[in-house]
């Protein structure tokens, strides 16, 4: 099929390539010379036409012929001067060029080109994602060729992290140890063991009757993919489907929903999951870095050719970012339910900040803490949540914000 759409578009450029040529070389084959000729010679048979009836006395006649037979003479060597021979070589110079195009273009592609490959319709290619979708390998399959990188903390951070192993080890129904051995393993960049963690914290909160958030699930997918070899494995979709389940604008669930795609050949879906994302993304968000400069091309993939990718949000430098210590000290003159409200009021601000455009793990772990200081700990602890799924990828971040959640009473 590919070689016969490019036969026809050759024939079709050729014919009109060479129409014009060809209607030149029609018009050289009988060049205005000849036809000066005709003329001429009608009236040498017009001048003794007038001789025969008198019109014209012999002398005149005679002095006609002699003019009238210059002209034919001059007009006789132009025609054969200007024959169709130079015409016809301009046109062997045209079609010598096009073929000479042709064929370089043709020898180029057999150069630079794939001819042997074979017509790849749609419905062809569906099939081939559909086939690698299906293909690929279990996360207990995709885990036998993970090897844990040669990380090695200091001697105070590794007698920490022993004793925490020990700790859940001798209590493995607590489900908030296992959620801090998950963020231990993952930063030492042991995701099979952080995968095995973050599963037991979700079997154990579910176990208790506890909220499960979708930032769980895809926190969990995120440490399967990481132990797969950054591979999307049929349980760590399952995962992801039950994060954006729960909430279909998990940042987490919607990467990995977009990642997976484009490991089986669909660009056009990631870019329906990604696009969302960057639409939902808070200004600090890391991952919107990532996929931006991918978008435009997903895009054209998807045959959305009018969209462009929106710009990050800025975040406003006069904003409030919560209450500190100066705050605090213009508050000692208040009374105590102007100095509750006027409190309440800054870390309202703080909140709806970090809702809107995000901000640095300092900020989340202010807070928190403010948010434990006030009493109101189901708040602190659904912003611990955000901030978890947030920092995920960022150990130092994500000790700052448990430290916080541990100053408010929540752990």
């Amino acid at each position: 099929m590919f070689w016969a759409i490019c036969a026809g578009l050759v024939a079709i450029i050729a014919t009109a390539v060479l129409a014009p040529l060809r209607r030149v070389n029609s018009a050289a084959a009988e060049p205005a010379a000849l036809f000066d000729l005709q003329v001429y010679r009608d009236q040498l048979s017009e001048v003794d036409r007038d001789l025969a009836r008198g019109v014209l006395d012999p002398a005149e006649a005679e002095r006609l012929r002699l003019e009238i037979s210059r002209k034919v003479l001059d007009a006789d060597r132009a025609a054969q001067g200007a024959g169709p021979g130079a015409a016809g070589r301009r046109g062997v110079f045209v079609v010598a060029a096009l073929a000479a195009v042709l064929a370089g273009s043709v020898g180029m592609y057999f150069w630079l080109g794939a001819p042997t490959l074979p017509d790849q319709p749609i419905a062809a290619r569906y099939e081939s994602a559909a086939q690698s979708y299906r293909d690929r390998p279990s996360q207990a399959e995709a885990e036998k060729s993970f090897k844990v990188p040669d990380i090695r903390p200091d001697a105070e951070t590794a007698a920490l992290i022993e004793k925490l192993r020990k700790g859940v080890a001798a209590n493995p129904g607590d489900p908030q140890g296992q959620f801090l051995l998950a963020n231990v393993e993952q930063a030492l960049g042991n995701y099979p063991a952080a995968a095995r963690a973050a599963q037991e914290y979700i079997r154990l909160r579910g176990e208790r009757g506890e909220k499960v958030g979708a930032s769980d699930y895809s926190r969990l997918a995120g440490f399967m993919v990481g132990a797969a070899g950054d591979r999307v494995t049929p349980e760590a979709e399952d995962q992801i489907a039950e994060a954006l389940n729960r909430d279909p604008d998990d940042p987490q669930g919607l990467y990995l929903g977009g990642l997976l795609q484009a490991q089986n050949g669909r660009p056009d879906l990631t870019f329906t999951y990604w696009k969302r994302l960057l639409e939902i993304a808070p200004a600090d968000a890391s991952w919107a870095a990532t996929i931006r400069p991918v978008m435009p091309e997903l895009a054209w993939l998807a045959g959305d050719a009018r969209y462009v990718v929106p710009e990050p949000p800025k975040p406003q430098d006069s904003a409030p970012a919560g209450p500190t210590a100066d705050d605090v000290a213009a508050a000692k003159d208040m009374t105590p339910e102007e100095r509750q409200k006027f409190i309440e009021s800054m870390v309202s601000g703080l909140e709806n900040r970090l809702a809107e455009q995000g901000g640095t793990a300092e900020e989340w772990a202010r807070l928190i803490t403010s948010l434990g200081t006030l009493g109101k700990t189901d708040r602190a602890r659904a912003i611990w949540d955000e901030a978890r799924t947030r920092f995920a990828s960022e150990p130092a971040s994500l000790t700052l914000v448990d430290a916080a959640a541990t100053s408010a009473g929540l752990q």
